[in-house]
């Protein structure tokens, strides 16, 4: 029982779970924020809790909201995080530079933070996590609070510190943050791993492609189940509120195609008909028996730990 975690070096682990799973949780007892309250945890063969101060030199953390303070500059938050890091007073300095640059920050590096857009706030507070050159990095829900374009900006940072070798593993409550970012993604309910795989190889869980039609009169439901019935892979599944009828198919388009042409013959009008591919909220659906949307957002996360955790 309990969350076992393996990140390849220079990959993005991405952890996933509803509401309650214990990710929050999991990433603070792994960054040494928490204590576990049973069994024991391990991070890059460091002990979380025996082996902490050592730990800390190899890691960072970004967590939900940014952790700089707003009456610094941004130089001035880098270099005290350097400081805290027992970094000499040049090297902080240098390592501030650097950083400011890596986050396209030199303009505004001498204005106070409270200045700052969110998605400025946010750069700032991953290259503070990235002052001591972690080998691994915690990302916990970095794009929380972010518009669309903040989001997309930073998705971009990602990418950028994993291209250079950092390693992450990442929390999120958008699922398409993860089929973006994450090279292998482990689902979590309960404190217990209950999936783990790429995108791919998760979304192939919960089946191919779906044919999705919406009759538009209640009267043709009968005959369009008949209709898409003909050389169906499985049953036909059908919402009499929506009129939506479902059919699993490894036709493609071309299927499609036919569906749509059946349905012209026999006189049944449509409102929508589509080809839809099975996506990573399917996968949660089907894993958990919950909606996706929400997750793991708030400071406390309610949920039993696992009574053993390693990362990396």
């Amino acid at each position: 029982d309990g969350v076992d975690l393996t990140v390849a070096e220079g990959t993005v682990l991405g952890l996933l779970g509803p509401n309650g799973a214990g990710k929050t949780t999991t990433v603070r007892i792994l960054a040494t924020l928490l204590r576990p309250d049973a069994g024991r945890a391990t991070v890059a063969g460091f002990d979380v809790v025996h082996q902490a101060q050592e730990l800390r030199r190899v890691i960072g953390l970004s967590g939900q909201y940014a952790a700089v303070d707003e009456n610094l500059t941004a130089r001035e938050n880098l270099w005290l995080f350097g400081r805290l890091y027992q970094l000499p007073s040049a090297e902080a300095r240098k390592r501030a530079d650097e950083l400011l640059e890596q986050f396209g920050l030199v303009e505004a590096a001498d204005r106070a933070v409270k200045t700052y857009s969110g998605g400025m706030r946010r750069r700032l507070d991953l290259g503070s996590a990235l002052i001591g050159q972690p080998r691994l990095l915690f990302l916990d829900e970095p794009t929380t609070g972010l518009d669309p374009r903040g989001r997309m900006d930073m998705w971009e940072v990602i990418r950028g510190l994993v291209r250079e070798g950092t390693t992450l593993l990442l929390t999120t409550q958008y699922l398409e943050e993860a089929d973006a970012l994450a090279d292998t993604i482990a689902v979590v309910d309960h404190g217990k791993i209950i999936a783990r795989g790429t995108a791919d190889e998760l979304k192939a869980q919960v089946g191919g492609e779906r044919i999705e039609v919406v009759v538009r009169g209640p009267e043709h439901i009968a005959r369009a189940v008949e209709l898409l019935s003909r050389g169906a892979q499985g049953g036909v599944s059908v919402d009499e509120h929506t009129r939506r009828l479902t059919v699993p198919s490894h036709g493609g388009a071309q299927r499609l195609v036919e569906i749509l042409r059946d349905l012209d013959e026999a006189g049944i009008a449509i409102d929508d008909i589509g080809l839809r591919r099975p996506t990573l909220d399917d996968v949660f659906l089907s894993l958990t028996g919950h909606a996706a949307e929400g997750a793991d957002a708030s400071e406390g996360d309610p949920s039993p730990e696992p009574q053993s955790r390693r990362a990396a």
